[in-house]
């Protein structure tokens, strides 16, 4: 039987060492090591031999095995590392063709879209784009634009302050609102002067319809016998490019600091007809009033002029009006979005709808 042991031995590392694959070497380990290999076999009978017989014969037989084993697994380790190099020469990927199958370019953020949106139609009305400083003064932010000093707005609680950003009404604090242009602009600019100043603003916010950061479009229009009705035509003339030319506008009493008269905006709902959508249903967006509010506004209060004075606007001479709209609101309203956090969320389902 030792005998035998020695020509399975022998037999099977002539035809290991000829293996030229993987699969080949995998069908050799069954052939000579498997359940049904001749090799496991004996050791299987080891223990029906003679007792004087059995030592010499299980020793020769599992040192056979031993050897057998250890020879597939070098092997083994050998095909695995030439067919990873062969692989990885067969498989060669160049990063820098384009994806398959191809991506769409990519589009404007729904925000960024009504931004332009807004921007084309009152430069179409004649108005410039300025920007402003997002971290303001307190002169700017709050005392320029008639801000009283018990004024909610200038809590803690309701605006972000810069620590170490100075004191009284030069601390600073990250701007609330895009006014603060109307003052820096004056103060560059005589008059005549039209121009809307976009941007973003930060307040203690965050819910459904408020966070924390969001992007406000300011307008202001100055020059001599501007009326409360140039106001409603610059603001009809807006509101039907924006939500269709058969809307109409209302404007309600309220109350800005740096405007006397104020007055709230509303256009008339453009997804139903007075508050009723087909089926005689109550109108879901407007809430079956058949108006949308979109922005604030008013005429310039002779006390912001006041501040800006020596740069050539006279409160008895000149008049104006100013206005400031969400682009969040607008773009809400126009594509029925639920929730201002989608905005920012970054989640694709939400933004490739308005590609």
């Amino acid at each position: 039987m030792i005998e035998r042991v020695a020509e399975i031995q022998k037999q099977a590392e002539a035809e290991i060492s000829t293996a030229a694959t993987s699969v080949a070497l995998e069908q050799l380990r069954v052939k000579y090591l498997g359940r049904k290999a001749e090799l496991p076999q004996l050791l299987r009978d080891v223990a029906e031999l003679p007792a004087e017989q059995r030592g010499a014969v299980g020793r020769s037989a599992n040192e056979a095995r031993q050897t057998l084993e250890a020879l597939i697994e070098a092997a083994a380790a050998r095909f695995e590392a030439e067919e990873l190099t062969a692989a990885l020469a067969d498989d060669n990927v160049d990063v820098t063709l384009p994806g398959s199958p191809v991506e769409a370019h990519g589009h404007h953020h729904l925000l960024s879209a009504t931004r332009r949106e807004i921007e084309d139609v009152f430069c179409g009305l004649g108005y410039s784009v300025v920007e402003g400083p997002e971290v303001e003064t307190v002169h700017y932010n709050f005392d320029a634009l008639n801000h009283g000093p018990a004024h909610p707005a200038r809590a803690r609680s309701d605006s972000f302050y810069i620590e170490g950003g100075g004191d009284g009404s030069e601390q600073t604090l990250l701007r609330t609102h895009t006014s603060p242009m109307q003052i820096r602009i004056m103060e560059q600019t005589p008059p005549p002067i039209a121009l809307i100043v976009p941007g973003r603003v930060f307040r203690r916010d965050s819910d459904a319809t408020h966070t924390p950061q969001f992007h406000q479009i300011e307008g202001l229009l100055v020059d001599e016998g501007v009326t409360l009705a140039d106001l409603k035509g610059t603001l009809l003339a807006f509101a039907r490019a924006i939500f269709g030319a058969d809307r109409e506008l209302r404007l309600r009493p309220h109350f800005f600091p740096f405007t006397e008269p104020s007055v709230e905006v509303d256009v008339s709902c453009f997804v139903c007809e007075q508050g009723t959508v087909a089926g005689g249903n109550r109108c879901s967006l407007c809430k079956g009033t058949g108006w949308l509010e979109v922005l604030g506004s008013g005429m310039v209060d002779p006390s912001v002029f006041a501040a800006v004075s020596e740069h050539g606007y006279d409160p008895e001479s000149h008049q104006g009006f100013a206005f400031g709209l969400g682009i969040e609101r607008i773009a809400m309203l126009k594509h029925g979005v639920p929730d201002l956090r989608f905005f920012y969320e970054n989640d694709l389902r939400f933004l490739r709808q308005f590609g």
